[in-house]
């Protein structure tokens, strides 16, 4: 597997964002949801499908064309843990650090995943191939240590299972 160095959701977004096509943003937030203030979290939710975070001249652009000021907007997707406001891979790593993953050796498949992605907790590799998140439960604890990658679940994962399971995702 290739080296990649990790992008920090503090770097330059500008460099990183690709462009917002705005006429796809005024379709959805026109004709799927109305204009309708009261569907905000939905709104976000579909803009973070579209690009797999929340850009800042997406957020802006919803703000003017609703009617709410940006400092709400931000307040709701920060406020949600599922939402990035820094862009991620194209997977999303959630590694299960709950007690019963942790007990059963999560915290080594976390250096493993390290040592081949050279990457930490909501880090995304250069690539943007990989985000790896770490959550507290992601709910089947009797298969613990689990992994999650974008909707695939790994369960009693060993370490030296996880180059071959990331090799399943381009």
């Amino acid at each position: 597997m290739s080296e990649a160095h990790a992008v920090r959701p503090d770097s330059d977004e500008a460099s990183l964002a690709e462009a917002v096509d705005f006429v796809e943003l005024d379709t959805l937030i026109d004709d799927e949801f109305s204009k309708d203030k009261e569907n905000l979290i939905m709104m976000l939710q579909a803009i973070q499908r579209r690009y797999n975070y929340l850009p800042k001249p997406a957020l802006t652009y919803l703000a003017a064309k609703i009617g709410i000021p940006y400092s709400k907007i931000y307040e709701v997707a920060t406020f949600y843990s599922t939402f990035s406001l820094a862009p991620r891979g194209r997977n999303i790593i959630s590694l299960c650090l709950g007690t019963a993953c942790h007990v059963r050796g999560a915290e080594r498949i976390r250096e493993r995943l390290h040592d081949i992605l050279h990457i930490d907790d909501g880090q995304t590799t250069d690539d943007k191939r990989f985000t790896l998140e770490s959550v507290r439960c992601i709910g089947c604890c009797s298969l613990g240590p689990v992994m999650k990658i974008n909707e695939d679940m790994h369960g009693r994962i060993a370490t030296d299972e996880v180059d071959k399971v990331l090799g399943h995702y381009e």
